[in-house]
Order: structure tokens, then sequence, then C-alpha cells
């Protein structure tokens, strides 16, 4: 066991866990600890917790010590060279005709490097701009291609709910999500309505899917083969969340199926949900 801190470099971004060494801290102080990018300024967002050894990646870098007005300064300064340095690098791509798209700027605390996020359909030969960049700042460039997701992330925004994006708002990693979490949850598999605003299937799809995961555990599926008090029949229809089936009874096929509770019925050969290959190939790319 270790006894570490999380810190939060974003508002709502990823927790990274440090050593507290002989410090003590609370929840939303910044404090100053380096990283792989450089010395950066975080945020607590977990206070001093036991963390077995299992879930830690060592060696774990110790927090430097408490932000003071000094770096507090720095930081509001770093903000305002940010919004030159946008600007500047966008002239810059356009100068040299790179089709790549901008999305944000990112200065160490100590100003040793200043990070640029970008994103683009194919690979970007940036070494040009890269060196065009170090000429005007005078210190180390790098240059990050990032995906949809993260640009979603890092600008934010409103989703069809009308809610800022979640992973804007408060998911600190994005969760996988795919195409059969939506032909589970029955949904529409029109990319229009199970995709974001990025483009790619909507977070909220994973909210429910332990859910629907135990309900299509214990409801028979389409196409399952059941007994009922009414004979043996096959399910036409399923309503997850009301338990409720439309049987086509075998007796009778040309009849209207008969609605019956999950509960009232015997599976005697379950169906099964699957994404056929058409399906996919017509959702390719938003997953």
């Amino acid at each position: 066991m270790a006894t570490v801190v999380g810190v939060r470099f974003r508002e709502v971004g990823k927790v990274y866990y440090f050593e507290p060494g002989q410090g003590s801290y609370a929840l939303n102080d910044k404090v100053i600890v380096e990283t792989v990018r450089g010395v950066e300024c975080g945020e607590i967002a977990m206070e001093p917790k036991e963390i077995s050894d299992e879930e830690l990646v060592k060696p774990l870098k110790k927090i430097i010590r408490k932000a003071n007005e000094s770096d507090l300064k720095k930081l509001e300064d770093n903000k305002k060279k940010e919004a030159d340095a946008f600007r500047i690098c966008e002239q810059k791509i356009e100068k040299h005709k790179l089709d790549m798209k901008l999305v944000n700027v990112e200065y160490t605390l100590d100003g040793s490097k200043i990070l640029f996020y970008f994103t683009a359909d194919n690979r970007v030969d940036f070494r040009e701009l890269v060196i065009d960049l170090a000429g005007v700042f005078r210190t180390r460039i790098e240059l990050r291609q990032i995906g949809v997701r993260d640009e979603a992330k890092m600008l934010g925004g409103l989703g069809m709910c009308g809610r800022p994006f979640c992973c804007s708002s408060y998911m600190g990693d994005f969760q996988p999500v795919s195409i059969k979490m939506a032909k589970e949850q029955g949904l529409s598999l029109n990319p229009v309505k199970i995709s974001g605003t990025c483009g790619r299937l909507m977070c909220c799809l994973k909210y429910e899917q332990d859910s629907y995961e135990h309900l299509l555990r214990v409801t028979p599926k389409v196409g399952a083969v059941v007994d009922t008090k009414e004979g043996r029949g096959t399910v036409t229809e399923t309503n997850l969340l009301t338990g409720m089936l439309k049987v086509s009874l075998e007796r009778n096929p040309n009849a209207a199926p008969i609605s019956i509770h999950r509960h009232n019925v015997r599976v005697l050969k379950d169906g099964k949900i699957s994404v056929n290959k058409a399906e996919l190939d017509a959702l390719k790319g938003i997953e």
C-alpha cells in the first residue's frame, strides 16, 4: 500500500497520482508538480488516501510544493500567451498549407515547452512548422495530434440533449462505447441519432449498459422459442424495461401475437442480438 494524492491538470481531466511527501493537502489546493511535460501547476482532486501497489504505476513523483501567488500569476500570464501563440500558429499553418485544425495551445508553468494540439484526417508532416514556431517562441515546441473526442472535451459545447458535453463537464476519462450497445438498448442505428456532436457514438450509451445487460440475461430475445400457458411460440417483440413480450403462437401463426410478461414464459431456445456486416459498414467510423 502507498499513500497518494490525486492531481488534475484540467478542469475536467484525468486524475494522476503523486506522493504527498511531508506536505498537507486539501481538495482544490493548487500544487506544483513535475510531469513528463515539465513543471506544471495542478489541483488536488483526491485527498491523501492509501492505494494498493497493483493500482499504481511506479515510480511516483512527489509534489514539489503548494502553488504561491507568483505561480498563480504565471498561470494567468501563460493564458494570455496561449491566446497569442494560437493566433501565430494558425498563421503558420496557413503559410505552410497544412491540412490540420489547431484546437488548443498550452504552456508549461515554467515556459520551457509549448504544446499545440490539432486534429487532422491524415498524418501531417509538420517538421517545417515546428522549426518555424521554435524560431518565433525560442523554446521547445511539441505538436500533438488528437482525436475528435479529445477536441470536443477541450472545446466543450452543448449536446443534442441540450446539456453541456459530458466529456467536458464531469467525465475524467472516456469510456468505451460500441454499436453493440446501441443494438442491445433497442436504439435506432441511425448515425444521426446515436452519435454526439463529435461525430462518434454518444458517451451516454455506456451509462445504462449494465442495466440493459442484466435485463437481456433475464428477458427472452426476439426470435426466442418459448412455452406459454397458451402454447409454444416465437418472440417477435420485447420491451426490456417493462418485461412485456409479443409472442406469435405456433398453433395460430396468422393471428396477432399475444402480450405476455417474461415471468410467465419458459425459454426453450433463446434468440441472439448481433450487428450484421451491412449495419457495421453503414456505421463505420463512428465508434
